[in-house]
Formats: structure tokens, sequence, C-alpha cells
């Protein structure tokens, strides 16, 4: 099985979008049983906590539904466990490098992005502090990323 976990840095907006995206897609091409799926952050502000409302309500408007996640911060079995670390900007990016002290495992960090060659965009920005339209922007991304690293998964494990 595969794993993949999307990371950014409370766990309550960019991420737990990512990961209801990329489930959806699975659910939809049958792959459910061959990767597994979750997110985490790099800080522990909202650990415990669903979802932000306004990603939950952006999430719900496309048919994803984020209300089973749960906030919880990356930790360092995850880097053992996961075969795919994605982080949404640079900033979460450095800050899995900085954590991960094993070479080999660091090499399982990527930015989420990268997934995305059509696109100009190499991170997703946060919308925390924005308006509904970042939101929206979020899930645009996402959703193009999640295409890219589906197509990738398959080609890569002939799933």
């Amino acid at each position: 099985m595969v794993k993949v976990l999307f990371v950014c840095m409370g766990n309550i907006c960019r991420s737990p979008m990512a990961e209801g995206v990329f489930r959806r897609m699975l659910e939809g091409a049958g792959l459910v049983e061959q990767v597994y799926v979750d997110s985490a952050g790099t800080h522990s502000y909202h650990i415990g906590t669903p979802p932000d409302s306004r990603s939950q309500a952006t999430a719900l408007s496309r048919g994803v539904d984020l209300r089973d996640i749960r906030a919880r911060r990356v930790a360092a079995t995850d880097f053992v466990e996961f075969d795919y670390l994605l982080a949404m900007d640079r900033a979460n990016y450095q800050d899995l490098l900085a954590a991960c002290q094993d070479a080999e495992l660091r090499s399982r960090i990527r930015l989420f992005m990268d997934f995305a060659p059509a696109l100009p965009e190499r991170e997703v920005p946060d919308p925390y502090y924005g308006g509904p339209t970042g939101f929206e922007r979020v899930m645009d991304l996402v959703e193009e990323g999640a295409q890219g690293l589906l197509l990738h998964l398959r080609e890569r494990y002939r799933i």
C-alpha cells in the first residue's frame, strides 16, 4: 500500500482539503485499498479540531466532505510510515526537512504542486486570513495537484 501525507501549517485548511479531494479521487478510481491518505500540520495550533468551517464549506460545495478529519501534528514516525509527505508550501517543506534527519527519508518530502507541472504555482497559498475566494483558489489548486498525483501513482506503482 502506498501512503500519502498532505502537510500544511495547522492542518485545518489546505491539507485537509487535499486529503478529502484525493480520497474522493481514489474512491472514484477504485484505489482506496491501494493508497492510504492522511493529513497533518507542522505546528500544533489546532490539534483535535475539525477543518476550518470555510474549508469545509468550500469542499462540500464540490462534493467533498471533511467533517471526519481532525487536525494533528506531523510525528517523527510519519517520515518512516509515509511514502510521500507533500508540503503545501515552501515554508512547510523546509519545516519537514528540518524535522527529518535521515537523508534517505528526506527524499519522501516534496512540494504538492510539483504534481501539477502545467500550473505556474508551486505553492498552495494559506487562505486562513483571507476571504472565500482564497478557499476557492486553494480548492482549484488542490484538485489539479491531486489529479497529477493520482496519475503519478498509477504510473509508478502500476495501480
